[in-house]
């Protein structure tokens, strides 16, 4: 039996490791209601040996015997929200967490802790660079990013076994559709059958992983993980959000209408100061689009991982999933 210990058991994360979770293991999770999260999503607990441990990432107490060899250490998933009204409580939550969980876990002969950290510690991936490798100099733009890569400093620092994930974009059972992420919001938009709705000019690339993809990943890298290495998670699979706004509408009966709000960005390097005179080169080239997209030749060569769904498959298995939870709540 597999005994683990597992923080941001409530999220998106957490909550496909539960809907994965084997019968060999034995989970505990902490979380600050446990009894709201078992009443909301009883079919995750149901016929799994699940316990909780109640509190807050940064002050809670971990029971004198309770005894577990692994941790999966995920609390605090990407919030734009917080992240724009709160960037501090943010960044204190990761690194304040991350500080307490290992004074917590310290001692008690843990056998391996992965650390799922984000593919924002990277910062602004060069437009030109068409997957992003581990090897590349972290510089953190966001207060998710830079707790994020300061916990992973933390971990590792620690002298329990690390590994590290660095998760990019994902697709799936559980993800929230009326957040930031562009793919749940464009799936909400046809569930309703409403157009689908790109903001910005739908220039920007993205890649997705699909939610059975990663908890594979993620268990993998906990298992078989080299320690103190960093692995990326997410899809090699570049698609631009035009793009993808428009695959999601394929998939769905009625083809909802895709609309592109936004004009490209364009480039504001200044030609002359003379500007009766005709530039030879034009300043109005749209700048190249963001990219947010991983290299995984790492953990595909050491780990041997690979995808098993493609984007248009995890796409369709959100979309049932979810129609199936409307007709319940509904």
């Amino acid at each position: 039996m597999l005994s683990v210990f597992l923080t941001g058991g409530t999220g998106f994360f957490g909550k496909n490791i539960l809907r994965k979770l084997q019968s060999d293991v034995k989970l505990t999770i902490l979380s600050r209601n446990p009894e709201n999260f078992i009443n909301e999503f009883p079919e995750l607990i149901k016929g799994h040996e699940v316990s909780f441990v109640k509190g807050d990432i940064r002050d809670f107490k971990l029971p004198p015997d309770l005894v577990f060899d692994y941790v999966i250490h995920g609390a605090t998933e990407a919030s734009a929200k917080l992240e724009k009204e709160n960037p501090q409580e943010m960044y204190s939550v990761i690194v304040d967490g991350t500080k307490h969980l290992l004074k917590q876990i310290t001692g008690r002969g843990i056998k391996r802790l992965l650390f799922i950290s984000s593919g924002g510690v990277y910062g602004q991936q060069p437009a030109d660079l068409s997957n992003i490798p581990e090897t590349y100099p972290p510089s953190p733009i966001t207060y998710y990013g830079k707790g994020k890569l300061e916990a992973e400093r933390l971990c590792v620092a620690s002298g329990i076994a690390s590994v590290i994930a660095r998760c990019f974009a994902f697709v799936g059972p559980y993800l929230p559709l009326d957040t930031h992420f562009a793919i749940g919001n464009f799936i909400l938009n046809g569930l309703k059958n409403d157009p689908i709705i790109i903001k910005g000019d739908g220039r920007p690339y993205r890649s997705y992983m699909y939610a059975d993809d990663l908890i594979n990943w993620l268990w993998s890298i906990l298992l078989k993980g080299k320690v103190g290495e960093i692995y990326n998670v997410g899809s090699e699979e570049a698609i631009s959000i035009a793009d993808l706004a428009r695959l999601v509408s394929s998939c769905f009966t009625d083809k909802p209408e895709v609309k592109i709000l936004g004009i490209p960005t364009q480039n504001p390097k200044l030609i002359t100061q003379n500007y009766s005179i005709e530039p030879l080169t034009t300043s109005h080239e749209p700048l190249k689009p963001e990219r947010y997209v991983p290299s995984t030749q790492k953990p595909q060569s050491e780990l041997g991982l690979t995808l098993r769904t493609n984007l248009k498959d995890a796409i369709l298995e959100t979309i049932v999933w979810n129609t199936k939870l409307f007709k319940i709540k509904s």
